[in-house]
């Protein structure tokens, strides 16, 4: 079976592993998602991730971060351009999340950074999602 958002599947099962309090989920990898983890990870909101293989098969694991009382790092993840409705954006219109609380992914020709990497790089790109 074929799945027409995998970005979307996989800030589904981090938010709910988030809200079942679990320490580390499993995701099918991809380059893409790879890349998305490492932006997650140089901004903090997890503490690693690491590549495993079941049956030849690969997968990645998100280890999550939670606070000192036991909440989530991560607030919420929001997928901002869809396989329906792609949303591209020029890097002076690159808008922030939460007034510079949170990120937006953006996949660039530089590759994928954060919204303040973007504006700073002077590249815009589609953005993928927004975590806060």
């Amino acid at each position: 079976m074929t799945m027409t958002d995998p970005i979307a599947d996989m800030l589904t099962r981090i938010r709910n592993a988030l809200h079942a309090r679990h320490e580390s989920v499993d995701i099918p990898s991809s380059k893409l998602k790879i890349n998305i983890a490492k932006v997650l990870k140089s901004e903090g909101y997890i503490k690693n991730f690491k590549i495993v293989t079941d049956n030849g098969q690969k997968s990645m694991r998100i280890f999550l971060k939670y606070d000192d009382e036991g909440v989530p790092v991560i607030g919420g993840l929001k997928r901002v351009s869809k396989p329906s409705c792609r949303v591209y954006k020029g890097y002076d219109e690159i808008p922030k999340v939460l007034n510079g609380y949170g990120i937006s992914i953006v996949s660039t020709s530089k590759g994928l950074i954060t919204d303040r990497a973007a504006r700073k790089m002077r590249v815009g790109g589609e953005i993928l999602c927004s975590v806060w």
